[in-house]
């Protein structure tokens, strides 16, 4: 199982929020870059960065950061938030995303992420399912939608998307463990897929658990911050065989 570590961007600056509600954020480092220096180190080599700001507006609005981290670390970085255009995407990938992670408009405009996966490669994108009760939320978390969690990937799965994260966001934050169950019953529907968790995790228990339900990743934001798992604890899986 790989692990992801997780930078969160508002103005420019490393932060977190509490169940996606932006005014409940902390910011732990003016410097995301220092901070990705940081897990490189430690040894791992991929990043989730996240554009709060685009994810808001609709529109990539954090580029320089994906630029600035890509260009002084090696991390395999996947970037969402606010890729809803053709030059959003064009824009993330020339500043050295691996993956561009595609969420509202996958939900929104088929037709147009589908041009995408032609165009680009299925491989380059990562699909993100944020969930509330297995219902997907789009919008940095701030609008509903009718489609379930199983819908989404029974779509994408067969234009031939492998890699999707889940977050469930009854769980971003609150360090009270992940969504086992919801990700058991995911795994189970579509075994096929490289399911990343997300959202929820507080300890090494937390990522053994996913390890066994059959979770390709695992994403790990303001337990790091937090200092409940420190970097030195995941070692014992930086030598597993990467499935992703």
């Amino acid at each position: 199982m790989t692990i992801i570590p997780a930078i969160d961007i508002i103005d420019g600056k490393c932060v977190r929020l509490i169940k996606g509600d932006y005014r409940k954020k902390t910011i732990y480092n003016q410097d995301p870059l220092e901070v990705a220096l940081q897990f490189e180190d430690a040894g791992l080599q991929r990043l989730h960065l996240v554009d709060l700001d685009g994810a808001k507006a609709g529109d990539v609005k954090n580029w320089k950061v994906l630029e600035k981290i890509a260009g002084k670390t090696k991390l395999s970085i996947d970037f969402s938030g606010g890729i809803s255009t053709q030059n959003n995407l064009e824009i993330t990938f020339n500043s050295g995303a691996t993956f561009a992670s595609i969420g509202s408009i996958a939900v929104k405009d088929e037709f147009t992420f589908t041009g995408w996966l032609l165009a680009y490669g299925a491989d380059k994108f990562i699909i993100g399912a944020d969930v509330k009760e297995e219902q997907i939320l789009i919008k940095g978390w701030t609008e509903s939608t009718s489609l379930t969690v199983f819908e989404l990937i029974d779509k994408y799965k067969l234009k031939g998307v492998k890699q999707f994260f889940c977050t469930d966001i009854s769980k971003d934050g609150l360090l009270e463990g992940p969504s086992v169950d919801l990700y058991n019953k995911i795994i189970n529907e579509h075994p096929s897929i490289d399911l990343i968790a997300s959202g929820g995790v507080s300890t090494i228990k937390d990522l053994e658990e996913l390890r066994e339900v059959g979770c390709s990743g695992a994403i790990i934001g303001k337990a790091i911050y937090e200092n409940k798992i420190l970097l030195t604890d995941l070692k014992k899986f930086l030598y597993e065989n990467d499935t992703i």
